[in-house]
């Protein structure tokens, strides 16, 4: 799996962001492009491509990177609701092959999403 992606080179402070979040499996940051008012990244510092690829052995990342997005949306202030997104695949929405949990609030999100 590579890790010479974008967030590869973020996980590695090869490129800064500002970081909202970060302990030894992982790091928040605010996207740079982004799809609500609130829109943070949640990335695993090992490479991981795609949810697709996870093994068994990733079950306790995966895990994590969804309890890490419900403390950085708490502390984001959204009480009143988020949306978790993990795209996998270029039909999917997957533009960078680096698992990555979306964050997105501060408005309210229709459905279907896509």
């Amino acid at each position: 799996m590579s890790t010479d992606t974008i967030f590869g080179k973020i996980a590695r402070k090869e490129i800064p962001v500002q970081i909202l979040f970060e302990d030894d499996q992982c790091l928040a940051f605010p996207d740079i492009n982004p799809q609500a008012p609130i829109h943070i990244l949640v990335i695993p510092k090992q490479a991981l491509t795609q949810i697709e690829h996870a093994s068994p052995e990733d079950e306790a990342i995966l895990g994590h990177l969804l309890y890490v997005a419900t403390l950085v949306a708490r502390q984001q202030g959204l009480s009143e609701g988020y949306r978790l997104v993990v795209n996998n695949g270029s039909q999917g929405g997957q533009t960078v092959d680096h698992l990555h949990v979306h964050v997105l609030g501060g408005r309210a999100m229709g459905w279907p999403p896509g």
